[in-house]
């Protein structure tokens, strides 16, 4: 009898797999339309006691021809996770420490703001049951940064030092429209709001309260506590309400020299400001330990380095004793990147880490660090409730959508629970499949890339094939979703392109020596890892020799460009935002520092001859691929100057290329969604029409 049963199982089991194969293999692929059409969720606060989320999402207004900024709340005791905000304004929203209100920022036009197209990010408040909203201030002042104070009782925010109404005359009447491109700067000052006193006026008047021409337009109930000559990015008040900490960076936002970029420390009642840092990195994710005694922090992946001379080594973890300046270095032994983290409780910290292609949550306790219980895939946005224990993070898979999830324990992730449901579209469409790959480069380096093959096809050979170089370059394809004009891989998979996505040298997660290795030959060395991946994939059968093809933007730009003067065999390329020469480049993008270290250190005139070995200009003529581009008229991370140079130069060299300008964009299409959807409308049809055909 038990053998009957297990074999009536067995079949069970059986029949049951042939269904869902059945039922995966009719799922119609999806769409063009469908995929630019993702929410995407930018981030997620869990409340102080646990009981409630906020979460800030963005979504596409075709209609308006605008993304649309939006905050939604899911509370434990319904479940449920409903519109907070329906302006489509709201984003960067922060608890109150009693969990009764969420502070936000917000372009929303005030009545004052009538027929101007300046207007400013200003600071809200929302109550989180009503979901009655005002703004804190009317004045004319564009928040930097903002935060609760430890007792709720005010906001601190940071915003450009305003000049008095006689003083902004003066400087129209002696400089008219003309831009003093650095003495026009101005610092930033550190503001208090009493949030009590403001809400009590939240119906503000039509307009301002009129103040003398010589006075600094502030608004009448907040207090000045610092000056910075520097913009304030992240603001942090200890949890006895005795100091604030906080970060700069410069306020032209151009990455020319590092000691912009430190943190600061000041009284709560203002007072001598003292500088706690001086290094060259770029110090982000400020916290303090629940005791005020120290300050942890992050400095990102291709940030610079706390010790020694500015270096892009993996994302790391520091503590800083504030009364004596003794920075520490936290889980050192990490092979991986660390790249967010909150603080326990009980002072220990969990963080997300990046080792491959995969990203998951560590305890990190002094030099130890633990890896967590958790699922597949990538984690991301880990938040702590002020005064829970619990945890809220985010995850997703290359083929699961980005969700927020709760856990009750921190040390095990593995049983949070979703708390939303966005994108489920996604899953029920055909799915693409997915594995890791690696090969040997020539120097004997092992390198790691993705192959996502078409639904139905995983395993087969001789398939088309598109290599979709990540940017950065301390970026790392791996296993999360992505739904965007940026990350379009699972869409080509969908219309029928086994993609390549290779880990070059430079990337993050395959420790600090594997990224170092790029400088100073910025595209050639992780030019010849792709090309020698490109190569295996060939031999070993399965990419189609006849149908290859590459693309990328921002650094993916760089190595496009750099690539299709290495080889003739891919068929077509689309490229974007990508520099073709550095000199140029170094000069008008906003990441010089980086830039020159990236090419062996120092300006063009200092190492010529690394700035002309690394440049695509200079081979140019060896170009025969044809070629799509895409920039924005606005980009100041790569301008888009050397896009049209690319342009002149394969018109002159009549190679077959298009080239796409998107009016009022910068690096990251941000301004139209319309632009993300026609910049990936046409890099599929150029690469159908170039490369795909009689293959599929």
């Amino acid at each position: 009898m038990l053998r009957n049963a297990r074999a009536v199982l067995l079949l069970a089991g059986t029949l049951l797999a042939g269904i869902l194969a059945v039922a995966q293999e009719t799922k119609s692929v999806i769409t063009l339309d469908e995929f630019m059409n993702a929410t995407e969720i930018k981030e997620a606060k869990l409340s102080p006691d646990g009981s409630a989320a906020v979460m800030a999402t963005v979504d596409s207004d075709w209609q308006h021809n605008r993304y649309r900024s939006d905050l939604w709340i899911w509370k434990a005791k319904t479940g449920a996770t409903l519109p907070l905000t329906r302006s489509g304004h709201a984003h960067s929203p922060q608890w109150s420490p009693d969990g009764r209100y969420v502070a936000f920022l917000s372009d929303l036009p005030l009545p004052e703001d009538k027929d101007s197209d300046d207007v400013p990010e200003r600071l809200w408040l929302i109550a989180a049951d009503s979901g009655e909203s005002f703004a804190l201030y009317q004045e004319k002042l564009e928040v930097h940064a903002f935060a609760w104070s430890a007792d709720g009782s005010q906001i601190f925010f940071s915003c450009a030092s305003p000049l008095s109404k006689s003083a902004e005359e003066a400087r129209k009447a002696q400089w008219k429209d003309v831009i003093r491109w650095r003495e026009q700067e101005r610092g930033d000052l550190l503001l208090a709001m009493p949030v009590a006193a403001a809400a009590g006026q939240k119906n503000l008047p039509p307009h301002p309260a009129p103040v003398p021409d010589n006075a600094t337009p502030l608004p009448p109930l907040s207090r000045t506590i610092a000056t910075s000559d520097d913009e304030i990015k992240e603001i942090v008040p200890d949890p006895k309400g005795e100091q604030i900490a906080w970060v700069t960076d410069s306020v032209s936002h151009r990455l020319e020299d590092p000691k912009h970029n430190e943190i600061y420390l000041v009284s709560s009642a203002g007072g001598q400001v003292r500088r706690l840092t001086n290094n060259q990195a770029i110090e982000d994710g400020l916290h303090w330990s629940p005791d005020s005694s120290k300050l942890f922090f992050h400095v990102g992946a291709a940030s610079g380095a706390i010790d020694g001379p500015y270096r892009d080594v993996q994302g790391r973890l520091y503590v800083l004793d504030p009364a004596g300046g003794a920075v520490k270095r936290l889980g050192a032994g990490f092979a991986g990147s660390f790249e967010d983290f909150a603080v326990m409780g009980d002072g220990r910290l969990i963080a997300t880490g990046l080792k491959g292609t995969e990203q998951q949550l560590y305890a990190v306790d002094g030099d130890r660090v633990v890896l967590l219980p958790g699922l597949p895939g990538t984690y991301s946005g880990v938040d702590i409730g002020l005064h829970t224990p619990g945890l809220l993070v985010k995850h997703s898979t290359l083929t699961d959508p980005l969700q927020v999830f709760v856990a009750a324990d921190p040390a095990h992730p593995e049983q949070a629970k979703a708390i939303s449901s966005f994108n489920l579209l996604f899953t029920q469409r055909a799915q693409p499949e997915w594995k890791t790959y690696q090969w040997k480069a020539d120097d004997g380096a092992m390198v790691e890339g993705v192959l996502i093959y078409p639904p139905h096809r995983m395993g087969q050979k001789k398939l088309r094939m598109l290599t979709l170089i990540h940017g950065g370059p301390a970026e790392a394809n791996g296993n999360y979703f992505g739904a965007d004009w940026y990350e379009w891989a699972t869409l080509a998979a969908a219309n029928g392109w086994l993609v390549f996505r290779p880990n070059y040298r430079g990337s993050s997660g395959y420790g600090d020596d594997f990224m170092l290795q790029i400088a100073p030959h910025l595209v050639s060395r992780p030019g010849k890892d792709i090309l020698e991946g490109v190569d295996a994939l060939v031999k070993d059968g399965t990419a189609d020799a006849e149908h290859l093809t590459v693309g990328g933007y921002s650094y993916g730009g760089y190595m496009t460009n750099w690539l299709i003067t290495q080889t003739t065999e891919f068929k077509a390329a689309v490229t974007g935002a990508g520099a073709v020469e550095h000199a140029a480049n170094w000069g008008n993008d906003d990441v010089s520092y980086d830039d020159a270290w990236y090419l062996g250190g120092g300006p063009p005139w200092q190492n010529p001859a690394a700035y002309q070995s690394e440049a695509a200009l200079l081979q140019m003529y060896k170009v025969r691929t044809p070629t799509h581009i895409v920039a924005g008229n606005a980009d100041v991370r790569v301008s888009y100057l050397e896009d049209v140079l690319l342009e002149r130069a394969l018109q002159q060299l009549q190679v077959p290329h298009s080239l796409l300008v998107f009016p009022g964009e910068g690096h990251s299409l941000e301004k139209d969604p319309w632009h993300g959807y026609i910049k990936v409308r046409e890099e599929l049809q150029w690469l159908e029409k170039y490369g795909g055909q009689g293959a599929r």
